[in-house]
């Protein structure tokens, strides 16, 4: 049964890190859907005084057993390497500077050390050592990370807690006592997503542990203004173009726009889309297609683009499977899908015709467990970060071109893959 949502304020549990390490050693495993993973706050990276920089500064972020490498965006030279028990799962906050690490005992935030500030009609850019910091917003299993409209949205499965911050409130976050406080909206717990659209609405999932098909907007004031309960399995959302937001079904998908959900049916009776890439430049959401539903991995050849504007879903076949962290957006828009061809497939989002595959890494295989390292996309800007950890190299394409600008070994597997724009 669905509870109603409450919200108020409330002080942000900014734990020490070694607390996070003791919270690690006293946590049982949990199960393969699980986003948690343990913190040491252990670090390779020595504290230092900001210096100021030309210009900004991107840093690339990437997990391995063990840890997280910080690299230059441009030339991919490892700045640091954060020691960090298990397996740990990396979002961008959406302030340019920091990252959210799920952990056991919540989410961490990670500051990579590089901002820029206004000043007047100019800017001031900074870089100084990342370091992960004591600032832990205790929950109950973390889990989605989502930003949209200068918001940022934590979900936490364990306990329905969805805690909403304005990005740029991060930006001057160090570790020492100046965390941001969130909005807080208590839910019956489950795998579950939030997202606040610009007139302060919230779209958030309910459900439990055992089923959820249900999502519900709620206005700025608190107050009911739209339910859907026909979204089976409902997993992940994405932004788009015009105010509209989707959420993935076991048998199509759900739009929020305007106040309403408007449900897209599948033609199959089961068609799951759970991960999504939307963008701020095209009104069309790229999505995964799955439609074995007794598969222990279902290896998708085929992608969903969603038209929010028209509330249509146009299936393709790409011709090759990918995975979950395969999916992607360019700077207009365009649909890109890292597939197991080693090809970085370019599509116009509009009508799904393939417009570039361009040859990045070598053929692979899509592993059984989530958790395991497989190659990852990553978009930053006109830049697609595309990994191999077989070979333990990341690779730079330019977006415009499709060239290879820059590749490196990095000393570690990568695994999960994000980045600040500095």
């Amino acid at each position: 049964m669905n509870r109603s949502p409450r919200t108020r304020r409330r002080s942000v549990a900014a734990v020490p890190a070694a607390l996070a390490a003791t919270a690690l050693l006293l946590a049982s495993c949990g199960d393969s859907d699980s986003d948690a993973s343990g913190a040491s706050g252990d670090s390779t990276a020595t504290s230092a005084e900001p210096e100021a920089v030309e210009a900004a500064q991107p840093r690339i972020l990437t997990t391995y057993d063990g840890g997280i490498l910080t690299l230059d965006a441009d030339t991919l030279q490892v700045i640091s390497d954060d020691k960090i028990e298990g397996f740990n799962r990396l979002n961008p906050v959406g302030d340019g500077r920091h990252a959210m690490v799920s952990t056991s005992a919540g989410f961490q935030l990670f500051d990579a050390g590089v901002w820029t500030e206004a000043h007047g009609d100019h800017t001031h850019s900074y870089a100084a050592s990342p370091e992960l910091t004591d600032v832990v917003y205790g929950v109950d299993t973390p889990g989605h990370v989502v930003r949209h409209d200068g918001k940022t949205i934590l979900f936490s499965d364990g306990d329905g807690k969805i805690q909403v911050f304005d990005s740029a409130s991060f930006l001057g976050t160090t570790g020492e006592g100046d965390a941001p406080e969130p909005t807080v909206t208590e839910v019956e717990p489950h795998h579950g997503v939030a997202i606040e659209m610009s007139d302060g609405t919230q779209v958030h999932t309910e459900g439990t542990e055992e089923y959820r098909d249900t999502v519900v907007a709620v206005d700025a004031e608190g107050k009911e203004i739209a339910r859907n309960t026909e979204c089976p399995g409902v997993h992940g959302e994405a932004a788009a173009q015009g105010e509209a937001a989707t959420f993935g079904c076991e048998d199509g998908l759900l739009v929020f726009k305007d106040g309403g959900f408007s449900k897209i049916q599948a033609t199959e009776k089961y068609a799951r889309t759970g991960n999504q890439a939307g963008s701020e430049e095209s009104t069309v959401v790229l999505g995964d297609y799955k439609t074995d539903e007794d598969a222990e991995l279902e290896r998708p050849a085929k992608i969903t683009l969603t038209d929010t504007a028209a509330n249509t879903t146009k299936v393709v076949d790409l011709g090759t499977s990918y995975s979950f962290r395969s999916l992607g957006r360019g700077p207009a828009g365009e649909a890109l899908v890292l597939g197991t061809d080693g090809k970085l497939h370019v599509l116009d989002p509009a009508s799904g015709e393939e417009t570039a595959a361009w040859d990045v890494i070598d053929e692979w295989e899509e592993p059984v467990e989530w958790q395991d390292a497989r190659p990852t996309l990553f978009v930053q800007g006109d830049r697609a970060y595309v990994s191999e950890p077989e070979s333990k190299e990341l690779h730079v394409v330019d977006l415009n071109t499709g060239k290879i600008l820059t590749s490196a070994e990095l000393p570690e597997e990568p695994n999960e893959l994000t980045g600040v724009t500095g």
